[in-house]
Parts: C-alpha cells; sequence; structure tokens
C-alpha cells in the first residue's frame, strides 16, 4: 500500500512539473479591455490593440475625423511600435485599417476612406467574441452623405493571434467577411488606393526602412504591382523589425495590386502599404451573398528575407 501511494505521488508531481514546464515553454495569449481598446498580449507583452471605443482627433481638428474599428498599436514580439494613427498629414490615418474609398451604393459615389468629406465612414458596432487570442468585431459602413446615417455595408473583422515557434515571431490571421446590409448592391469602384491599409510607425523613413514585393519589386517600384505578399521592415530605435503582409490565393484579384507610398513622400519617405483589391477592377457585392478576404500578418523582430517570406506565404497559402 505504501509502495503504491509513493508512486502515485511521484506521478502527481512529475504531472505537476510536466504542466509548469509545458506552461513556461507557451506563455499564455491573453486579451482585457483597456480604455477603450481590446488589447491582446503574450506573456503579459502586449502584441495588439483593437480600438473599439471611438477615437477623436486632436482639438483645433475637424471631428468628421473620428474613427472605431481599427488596429492599433501593433507591436513587435519586444514590444516595438509598427503603427500610427492620425498623422498630421493624414489625420484619418488609423494604423491597420480597411475601409473602401469609391463606392457607388443607392445611385450615389460614397467615400468611406477620407472622412474629412463627410460622405461616409466605418465603424465599430459590437463584438461577436472575443477569446484571449482574438475577436470577432461587426463594422458598419455607414453612408453620412445627405444626411443618410444608413448602413449600407456590414463587415465581420476576425482576428486571430498565433505565437510562433520562434519567439522573435508570431502571425495575426484576420479575415475580413462583408455582407450587403439592406437589399442595394454595393459596388466598390476602380480606385488608387482602398481595402487592407497599414500607415507604418513615424520612426521610418527612405533611409531606414525598405520594402519588397513577392514579385521582386522594392520600394521604388512595388506601388501598382500585384503581389503574393509584401515585406515591410526597418530600424526600430536600436533594433530592426517589421511585419510580413500576406494575401491569401482565394482572396478576388489575387495576387493584389499594391498601393505604396513614393520613396521620397514627405521628403522623408514616410511608409504606407496596402493591399488594394479594387486598383484595377471594379468589384460588385450582391444583397444575400457574402464575400470575404484573408490576409496574414507576420510579425516579428530581426529582419526576414525574400526565401523566408515566400516560405510563409506557402505555408499561408495552404489553409482554408
Amino acid at each position: 500500500m505504501h509502495i503504491r501511494k509513493s508512486i502515485l505521488a511521484l506521478c502527481v508531481l512529475f504531472l505537476a512539473a510536466s504542466c509548469a514546464e509545458s506552461k513556461k515553454q507557451k506563455p499564455l495569449l491573453k486579451s482585457e479591455k483597456q480604455e477603450g481598446s481590446l488589447v491582446i498580449s503574450l506573456a503579459e507583452q502586449p502584441l495588439l490593440g483593437y480600438k473599439y471605443e471611438t477615437e477623436y482627433p486632436p482639438e483645433g481638428v475637424d471631428s468628421a475625423y473620428q474613427r472605431s474599428g481599427y488596429i492599433h498599436p501593433l507591436r513587435t514580439p519586444k514590444g516595438k511600435i509598427l503603427t500610427r494613427i492620425q498623422p498630421e498629414d493624414h489625420y484619418h490615418h488609423y494604423g491597420i485599417w480597411n475601409p473602401w474609398t469609391h463606392t457607388l451604393y443607392d445611385g450615389d459615389t460614397i467615400d468611406f476612406w477620407n472622412l474629412k468629406k463627410k460622405e461616409g465612414t466605418v465603424r465599430f458596432a459590437e463584438f461577436k467574441e472575443v477569446t484571449d487570442d482574438g475577436y470577432t468585431a461587426l463594422h458598419e459602413h455607414v453612408v453620412l452623405k445627405d444626411n443618410k446615417n444608413e448602413v449600407a455595408l456590414n463587415e465581420w473583422q476576425t482576428v486571430k493571434i498565433t505565437p510562433g515557434e520562434d519567439p522573435s515571431t508570431y502571425t495575426v490571421d484576420l479575415t475580413f467577411t462583408y455582407e450587403c446590409a439592406t437589399d442595394k448592391p454595393f459596388l466598390i469602384l476602380e480606385y488608387r488606393y482602398a481595402g487592407f491599409g497599414w500607415r507604418a510607425t513615424q520612426e521610418w523613413n527612405n533611409q531606414n526602412s525598405e520594402i519588397l514585393a513577392s514579385n521582386g519589386s522594392t520600394r521604388a517600384e512595388a506601388d501598382g504591382s500585384t503581389a503574393r505578399w509584401c515585406l515591410v521592415q526597418g530600424a526600430l530605435g536600436d533594433d530592426f523589425g517589421g511585419a510580413l503582409m500576406l494575401s491569401h490565393p482565394s482572396n478576388f484579384n489575387h495576387p493584389e495590386p499594391l498601393r505604396i507610398w513614393p520613396v521620397d513622400q514627405y521628403d522623408r519617405g514616410d511608409v504606407f502599404a496596402c493591399f488594394c483589391t479594387t486598383k484595377n477592377t471594379d468589384w460588385l457585392f450582391e444583397p444575400g451573398k457574402t464575400y470575404t478576404l484573408n490576409y496574414q500578418l507576420v510579425v516579428f523582430d530581426g529582419k526576414l528575407d525574400k526565401e523566408k517570406s515566400e516560405h510563409y506565404w506557402q505555408e499561408f497559402a495552404k489553409t482554408e
């Protein structure tokens, strides 16, 4: 009897030690609401903030620039910030966000991107699900023109974070699912920028950052080209890091056109990168149908090269 108890006690100790070691090897993700944002952290290091409450522009700036339903800050595993909101040159830029610029709805053209025009906006409506590794949120694309205040398009944004096998990386899977909110079609018209955009950190300029697309284009040639992935990386203080943007092969108009700011943007070369799905074509959303875009961000400290970037895309392309 004593021998059995001793063996049982040893088994319990072994399992406890194994669980402790497992937790030590795989830090837990956690999400919590903080001051109007859902913050997702890994081992107590914040990685991603999703702003669900309305963010207003600085005092003295037109209140039309207010916005909710965007990602900021996005951080590298070491905590370096990769995104920027409300820069003075573009107060309507909000970290990582995805409005449509040139649309036709109910017989009129509506711009949901350029908020100052007061034609349309995108706003957070509610959470459908919140988990420790992500969320699903409903975004309403609202027509403001002529005081309509009418929801034209519903978008469910699903975000999930997965720690990388290498602690210097993690992935963010993003799914945007669209449905017409009324019995009227929603037509996205061809335009030079729209969709999944990233306004990068103010630390980056044309001297300390670089862009590489899957087609081999660097920043100087990438704008308007089509790509499976786009790598954006640069100096972050004394470190280096960035994010790899991946477009899933199931996406409409894949490989997708890129909108990349010129090397001499604002002289210093501020960085903006966008998968502009409708840069070279229209896209019609019909009532009663569902439309989906899938992306992944590989967020990292250090540097990535073309071969590693292609490997990440090949793995992402295998997912459903």
